[in-house]
C-alpha cells in the first residue's frame, strides 16, 4: 500500500510509545514491528483496528504523506485528551502493587434486591499498568438466569485511594467505576471498603451507586474455589465472612439510584 509505512510512522508519532499502541488495539507487538519496519503490511481487519484507534479510516493510511499529516492534525485535541487522562493511570505504582493480587468482592445492585453479588477480581501488573480483570457468575434456578460476565479494566493509586474503571466484554458493553480505600493498619490490609458507580441491567440499565468491598485472597488462591462461591447471596448467609455483612448491611449501604420519572 502506497504511503502506508510513513503515515503509519506518523501516526505512531503522536503516542507515547509502540507498547501502549499495541495493546489498545490488541496487535502483538512482533506483528506491529513488522509494519513499522516496513517488513510486510497489515491485513484489511487490522489495519481496520488501527485506523479506529487514531480515529481515522483504513483509506485514511493511502494519503499523500502531506495529506495525512493534516487530517491527524485536526484529530489531536481529542488524542491528547485521551492521553492526558491515560497519564492518570497507574499513578503511584509501588502504593498499588502492595495491593496485587486476587480478590472475592462483593456489593448489591437493583439487580437483585436484597441480595449481594459476590465476584472474582485480579489486580496485576503488565508492562508498566496496573490491569484490572473481573468475573462475576449469576446462577439463579428460579429465574432459569445462568449468567457470565467478564470485565477489563486499569487501576491508579492517588492520594491513599484506589480507582478502577472497568469496561464489560462482549455486546453492548457498559462501564464501571469502583473508588476503594486502603488502610495501612496490617490487620486491615485484607479488606479494601469503598463505593461502586454501575448500571443494573435487570432495571432498563438504572444507573446506581453501591458499597463495594474487596476481601484480598493472595496470588495463588484456589480459582476453582472461589468460582464456587461467586454468584448472588441472601445478607445473611453464613458464607459471607462478618466483616462483609456488616458493611453491606443497614441503612448507610443502601443503594443510591437515578428516578426515571419526574
Amino acid at each position: 500500500m502506497e504511503n502506508f509505512l510513513e503515515n503509519l510512522k506518523s501516526a505512531c508519532a503522536t503516542q507515547r510509545s509502540i507498547s501502549h499502541i499495541c495493546r489498545q488495539v490488541a496487535i502483538n507487538r512482533q506483528q506491529f514491528n513488522r509494519y513499522i519496519n516496513g517488513d510486510t503490511q497489515p491485513s484489511a481487519y487490522n489495519l481496520a483496528r488501527i485506523a479506529g484507534y487514531f480515529g481515522l479510516a483504513a483509506g485514511d493510511f493511502s494519503l499523500p504523506p502531506a495529506i495525512f499529516r493534516q487530517r491527524l492534525q485536526k484529530l489531536e485535541p481529542p488524542v491528547a485528551v485521551r492521553a492526558g487522562l491515560l497519564e492518570g493511570f497507574p499513578g503511584d505504582i509501588e502504593a498499588l502493587r502492595r495491593h496485587a493480587g486476587y480478590f472475592q468482592t462483593y456489593h448489591r445492585s437493583p439487580s437483585w434486591p436484597d441480595l449481594v453479588i459476590c465476584s472474582l477480581s485480579r489486580i496485576y501488573e503488565d508492562h508498566g499498568e496496573m490491569r484490572v480483570k473481573s468475573m462475576e457468575r449469576i446462577r439463579d434456578s428460579d429465574s432459569e438466569i445462568r449468567q457470565d460476565s467478564k470485565y477489563t479494566g486499569l487501576a491508579a493509586f492517588w492520594r491513599n485511594r484506589i480507582f478502577i474503571t472497568e469496561r464489560s466484554l462482549g455486546v453492548n458493553p457498559m462501564l464501571s467505576q469502583t473508588i476503594l480505600i486502603p488502610f495501612e493498619a496490617a490487620h486491615q490490609r485484607v479488606y479494601l471498603r469503598g463505593v461502586t458507580l454501575g448500571v443494573a441491567w435487570r432495571q432498563g440499565n438504572l444507573p446506581y451507586a453501591s458499597r463495594m468491598i474487596w476481601r484480598h485472597l493472595g496470588s495463588k488462591p484456589n480459582l476453582r474455589a472461589t468460582l464456587s462461591r461467586c454468584g448472588v447471596l441472601p445478607l445473611n448467609a453464613r458464607q459471607l465472612p462478618p466483616t462483609v455483612r456488616s458493611f453491606l448491611d443497614g441503612p448507610p449501604a443502601e443503594l443510591l439510584t437515578v428516578p426515571t420519572e419526574y
